[in-house]
Parts: structure tokens; C-alpha cells; sequence
């Protein structure tokens, strides 16, 4: 009998291997002090060792590549975030703040691409929507977590899950940035820390330092 599972087109393979290659490309270039808005779709490509021809057969313009890079950027955090809950298996506050952890290595890793991100966003429409809409799925899983939480008892029913979960989304993301931007790392675990105490206890009005049950 014929396999049912379809298997990824060779468009897509070739989609994904060109984006990861760019992205390194564009990680050397921005490490070398150029700016996103100062490179250029001849640049990029000569990095990637492509034609611009074939640049322009994967992607409209360099803000289009922007906008894909993002895209993953984010997919793969909120992969991260969504894997936390605040009973089971690496939940409580420790569990939060190893997800933070993870989450700032992870932006760290790619702090090139998230200051690419910041820089164009300040100026195009286009991107500064797809960043700020891409919030909205970490946000939607802060709410469903204090929903299933108000319903089990365990967070005040005083609590609006969708204004905490903006707060704790919005304002946890800002620190994220300027911590990938401004600081060399030696703190990160602290400033995860202090982002889950921020959450838990914010959330739960109680000091446990353990699983919520």
C-alpha cells in the first residue's frame, strides 16, 4: 500500500536550504558592521553564491527575505514558549525561568537577525506588522495557560487573561530585545529569572518557587 504521508517538494527543500544559507550570509555581513538597510540583493546573493536571477525566484526583495527570516525566527521561540505549562514536567517557576533561558539563547543566537528585524521595522510598514502580529501567538498561549488555570483554581479569577497576557508578552519581549542588544550575556540567567518572577508571581499573587497545584 502507498505511503499516505506526502513528502516536502523539492521546491521547498531548495526554498528552505537557500534561506538558511542567506541568513548565514546576512549574519556574516551585518557581523562585519553593514546595516540591513545598506545591503543590497546584489550583495546578499554574491554572498550566497547565487545569481540575482535566482534571488528574485525565492523572494520579491530583500524585505521579503526579512520577512521569511523573521517568520522562522519566531516560529522557533514560540515553540520554546509553548512548551511550558505551569504543572507537569519542567513547570512551576524554575521551569519558567529555564524557558526564558531558553528563550534569550535562542535570541541571542540569532541577535544579528533580530537587530535587522528592529532596524527595518522602524521604518517599513510591512515588517513591523508581521513582527507585531507574530506576537499575537505567543499571546493567545499566555491567555489559553490563565484560562486553564482560572478554571482549575489556581490563578484569581480577578485576573483578565488577555490584558496579563499582553503584559507578560509585550513588555517581557521588550526586555528580551534590549538584553540580546545591550548586554554580552553574563547575565542572561538573572534577567530570565527576574522575567519569570515577574510572571508567576504577577499571575498567582502567591510566592511558591515550585509547580502550581
Amino acid at each position: 500500500m502507498a505511503s499516505t504521508t506526502r513528502r516536502r517538494s523539492s521546491a521547498a527543500d531548495r526554498r528552505s536550504a537557500l534561506e538558511k544559507r542567506i541568513l548565514s550570509v546576512i549574519d556574516e555581513l551585518l557581523r562585519d558592521g553593514v546595516t540591513y538597510t545598506e545591503l543590497s540583493v546584489e550583495q546578499i546573493a554574491n554572498a550566497a553564491g547565487i545569481s540575482r536571477s535566482t534571488f528574485y525566484l525565492y523572494f520579491r526583495d530583500k524585505v521579503d527575505v526579512l520577512l521569511r527570516l523573521s517568520g522562522s525566527l519566531k516560529t522557533e521561540s514560540h515553540a520554546i514558549a509553548a512548551s511550558w505549562w505551569p504543572c507537569g514536567p519542567g513547570g512551576g517557576l524554575d521551569g519558567l525561568a529555564r524557558t526564558y533561558e531558553l528563550i534569550l539563547r535562542h535570541y541571542r543566537e540569532h541577535a544579528t537577525l533580530l537587530s535587522a528585524i528592529n532596524e527595518v521595522a522602524a521604518y517599513d510598514p510591512a515588517v513591523r506588522q508581521a513582527w507585531t502580529a507574530d506576537q499575537g501567538r505567543f499571546v493567545d498561549h499566555v491567555v489559553a495557560v490563565l484560562e486553564e488555570e482560572q478554571r482549575a483554581g489556581r490563578t484569581p479569577a480577578d485576573i483578565d487573561p488577555h490584558v496579563a497576557a499582553r503584559v507578560i508578552v509585550q513588555g517581557g519581549g521588550q526586555v528580551i530585545a534590549q538584553q540580546v542588544a545591550d548586554s554580552d550575556g553574563s547575565d542572561d540567567d538573572d534577567v530570565a529569572r527576574e522575567l519569570a518572577n515577574g510572571y508567576w508571581f504577577g499571575v498567582y499573587r502567591r510566592a511558591r518557587a515550585t509547580t502550581a497545584d
